[in-house]
């Protein structure tokens, strides 16, 4: 199967919600995505770790990939983020997916219990089964997930199912993304999640990423990638300083709801987080906007 053609910046687009995260705010998402789309973003990445996807119920889920899917109209990639904590339900968000022709499923290790290697094989060998003709992302994230895909188990994966097309790596460890580069199969591809490396990323053969730092400035996180692209080191390493720093602003994603103040600041009101994510306070507020002032943003 050839995998999916991913190069340059997928944001892992925000999810706005109205206020005290009772319900998607569509309007407002589709404000987003327009934002998005006409800054140059390569593709979307939607219902993931900075799309509050794991906050929201199943049905919420697909809702969000039908409205992000018919709002995009093929203007870019749509990959769907179908991870649960459940087999059933990660199954079931992937089958709606292939549906809505998404371009691909990420897929988040199961979390909260501590499962070894062979429960992940298992687990992703039985969805890559499933869904035979459909590109499927592994996602890395133990920071968050706890469960960690090793790079033996992801070439392993990766040589036994066509359909298990590439990896995000968002495990916040350059060497153990770099060992993986050396020895993946040819084809497979590999897309940086952590925006505070994404030149050294670039450099060491990443040809994608997936961003949440995007969603509030993807000219920082395209001007690393076009320069690095054309070998304008210099030029990309002035873009990932600053790009660090919006980094440090948002708190490497802590607290969502100061993505969506920022936002807010640059001119679109991308509405509230969903409970038990907070709002920023006021202190937190007045920082982000010097920030933003100091990085030329606003």
């Amino acid at each position: 199967m050839e995998g999916l053609n991913i190069k340059g910046i997928i944001c892992a687009i925000l999810t706005p919600f109205t206020k005290n995260g009772k319900e998607i705010d569509h309007h407002k998402l589709k404000n987003l995505t327009e934002f998005l789309i006409n800054k140059g973003v390569h593709g979307l990445f939607v219902g993931g770790t900075t799309g509050e996807g794991l906050v929201m119920s199943i049905e919420e889920r697909k809702e969000l990939l039908e409205s992000v899917v018919k709002l995009v109209d093929k203007r870019c990639m749509v990959i769907a983020h179908t991870g649960t904590f459940n087999l059933t339900s990660t199954i079931e968000l992937t089958a709606h997916a292939v549906e809505q022709k998404a371009s691909g499923a990420g897929i988040v290790t199961p979390g909260y219990y501590y499962y070894d290697e062979e429960a992940l094989y298992r687990y992703y060998s039985t969805i890559a089964k499933e869904f035979p003709r459909f590109p499927i992302l592994l996602y890395n994230i133990p920071s968050c997930a706890r469960n960690f895909l090793s790079n033996g188990l992801i070439l392993k994966l990766a040589k036994k199912y066509p359909n298990i097309v590439g990896i995000k790596d968002s495990t916040g460890n350059m060497v153990n993304l770099s060992e993986l580069l050396g020895s993946k199969p040819v084809g497979f591809v590999v897309i940086n999640g952590v925006d505070e490396y994404g030149y050294q990323a670039f450099l060491a053969g990443v040809q994608g990423a997936v961003s949440g730092t995007a969603n509030v400035a993807p000219e920082l996180y395209l001007g690393v990638y076009d320069n690095c692209m054309k070998r304008r080191l210099p030029e990309a390493w002035i873009f990932q300083t600053q790009l660090t720093k919006l980094c440090q602003t948002l708190q490497y994603g802590k607290n969502l709801g100061m993505f969506k103040y920022a936002l807010k600041l640059r001119g679109i009101d991308v509405g509230y987080v969903r409970p038990p994510h907070r709002e920023p306070t006021p202190l937190e507020k007045k920082e982000i906007e010097n920030n933003l002032r100091k990085l030329n943003l606003i």
